[in-house]
């Protein structure tokens, strides 16, 4: 009886340091007898050696495939060229750094035999994250569940396993802006979670600055939904009628108090809160109006430089 196929995807951009112990990690602990394996690893634009050490265990190993993207696209892109590239009955995407433990495989693979599409799993919190890294995961997760249409769990991560059917369908998204792990959940199918404690990284820096968690936290919030629109037109109805109210007040302050203040002071204030109102309201309708722009382009989410992947 012939074997399923098992892909595993791994994006790397400047992981020079890990490439080598991690596939080190899934062979020691990938059940061999039971599935064959393919391990994809993705160079995103790395600058150091991380080609050169794929190319190089590839050389000494046949279950090692590589896909050399022509520049840094960023991690979604990336993860998303692996699996529309991978061959395999069931896809498992994880990170290079070890972080994610390769250890879990056989888990994924267990609850796949029983029948699930989908087996994502859930970072449980670590003693090393720092008070403002949990604190900040835990609003963005709360924050994006409250905004749009769909429900993610708090630390759930871009480490799965998908079926092939999920693979064939995401295959045929295009969209700009990826925010995988929502659009996974999105999807449907027979889905179901795994909890895990994440490793240390390896070795190298985290490639999530500041910056780039809070663009992914936009993206994601206005990749699923359009409910900040609806916030925008709520906020603009609240406040024009609570300047509404405020109108009779002053009437009467004028009329009948007999100290209504006479001063630039008041509203010097409320010129300058209602002028950053309206422009944070045009900066979310921007978002959108560039997400339209960057769509209708239909450039590609990744260019494929070179690869000893065989096509599908």
């Amino acid at each position: 009886m012939k074997k399923k196929l098992v892909s595993i995807v791994l994006p790397a951009h400047n992981e020079s340091g890990n490439i080598d112990i991690i596939s080190d990690r899934i062979a020691s602990c990938f059940p061999h007898d039971r599935y064959d394996i393919e391990v994809i690893f993705v160079d995103d634009g790395s600058t150091d050696d991380t080609l050169q050490k794929i190319e190089n265990l590839q050389s000494r190993n046949c279950e090692v495939f590589y896909i050399e993207l022509s520049r840094n696209f960023g991690h979604q892109n990336a993860l998303k060229a692996g699996l529309d590239c991978a061959n395999g009955d069931c896809i498992i995407s994880m990170d290079c750094d070890l972080q994610h433990p390769p250890e879990l495989v056989c888990k994924l693979l267990e609850k796949w035999e029983e029948g699930f599409d989908i087996v994502y799993t859930r970072r449980e919190e670590s003693e090393n994250l720092s008070y403002l890294k949990r604190k900040t995961s835990n609003v963005f997760y709360s924050f994006v569940s409250w905004l749009s249409d769909i429900k993610i769990e708090k630390g759930t991560s871009d480490f799965r396993l998908i079926d092939r059917r999920v693979a064939d369908v995401f295959s045929r998204f295009k969209e700009n802006d990826l925010f995988i792990r929502g659009l996974i959940k999105w999807v449907g199918f027979k889905q179901v979670a795994i909890d895990y404690h994440p490793d240390d990284r390896h070795s190298g820096n985290s490639k999530y600055t500041f910056r780039k968690m809070v663009s992914f936290a936009f993206n994601g919030i206005t990749s699923l939904s359009i409910r900040p629109l609806y916030l925008a037109v709520y906020l603009g109805f609240i406040l024009s009628l609570l300047s509404f109210l405020y109108f009779p007040y002053v009437i009467w302050s004028y009329y009948y108090s007999g100290h209504y203040a006479y001063g630039w002071g008041s509203v010097i204030l409320t010129v300058v809160f209602f002028s950053g109102l309206q422009l944070s309201v045009l900066g979310i309708i921007g978002i959108y109006i560039g997400k339209m722009f960057m769509q209708v382009k239909d450039r590609p989410l990744y260019i494929v430089k070179s690869t000893n992947l065989k096509s599908k």
